[in-house]
């Protein structure tokens, strides 16, 4: 097998150097560079075929968990990632099986080891479907994007959860409570104070919520928010239509047209795309 092109990226240079000393024993692993940030790290993934990165959790300016979510959208074939962190065992544990593996600060030589031939198995295997859905799942659907968030509670020793999504909403109508399928809501708008949920069944369905209350309660990998005053599932999306305007239009698969604002036209083009 050929030589594992590796990088090591860390902000701080006596982690750099002391990883790549210890990496001098495995003859199989050539250091390409040293990165302090995770900008050129991705820089050198688009430019040369990198097997494998050890890339650090906490760095200012990009995380480890940014760099390795931009690295799953836009490297192919994406490199093994093992994350390396300060983190405790017990917080680790919240994405130990999202990454490829990971190594704590300082590094263990025997644990070094045995991430190295994990990373062997899978370079042999060329699992890299299954390794860039486990990023994907672990950057952005468990996380919610939010990768700050999830730093700060590593960092803090909190357990980190699975966010699980209810499958209804409690609507009260007419003296009665009834259920909601968040299946059949094919978009969302607000009137006042109040929310209608447009549902498949042609039910408009009165909700007394703010905006960002059902964004946070909503499965962001089954709805996006499109205008400060609008919602959509993802998967009523029919198209996104470019004005002369420069305005951008979503169009559902009902026909129903709806306006995209610009400080969500990225989101909209993201969840068209996944």
């Amino acid at each position: 097998m050929s030589k594992i092109k590796t990088l090591i990226v860390d902000d701080e240079p006596l982690a750099r150097k002391g990883l790549a000393v210890r990496l001098k024993d495995f003859e199989e692993i050539e250091v390409i560079e040293l990165c302090n940030g995770g900008q050129k790290a991705i820089e050198l993934c688009q430019q040369q075929d990198i097997d494998l990165v050890f890339l650090d959790i906490q760095m200012p300016g990009m995380n480890g968990f940014e760099v390795a979510r931009t690295l799953s959208e836009s490297v192919k074939p994406l490199p093994a990632i093992v994350f390396v962190t300060a983190f405790d065992h017990y917080a680790v544990k919240a994405f130990e099986i999202h990454a490829l593996d990971y190594i704590l600060k300082p590094v263990d030589d025997n644990r070094l080891k045995q991430a190295i031939e994990k990373v062997q198995s899978y370079l042999k295997t060329q699992q890299d479907n299954a390794h860039k859905k486990k990023l994907a799942s672990f950057v952005a659907g468990i996380t919610g994007n939010n990768c700050e968030e999830i730093l700060k509670k590593l960092a803090t020793g909190d357990v980190i959860e699975d966010k699980k999504f209810p499958e209804s909403l409690a609507v009260k109508e007419q003296g009665e409570i009834i259920r909601v399928s968040t299946a059949t809501i094919q978009w969302i708008d607000a009137a006042g104070d109040y929310m209608c949920l447009h549902c498949a069944d042609g039910q408009t369905h009165i909700l007394r919520k703010t905006m960002k209350e059902l964004e946070q309660e909503l499965d962001p990998k089954l709805f996006v928010r499109v205008h400060r005053s609008a919602i959509v599932n993802t998967g009523q999306i029919s198209k996104l239509v470019t004005q002369s305007s420069g305005e951008y239009l979503l169009v559902l698969d009902n026909g129903q047209e709806l306006k995209v604002s610009r400080s969500y036209r990225d989101k909209v083009k993201s969840a068209l795309a996944s």
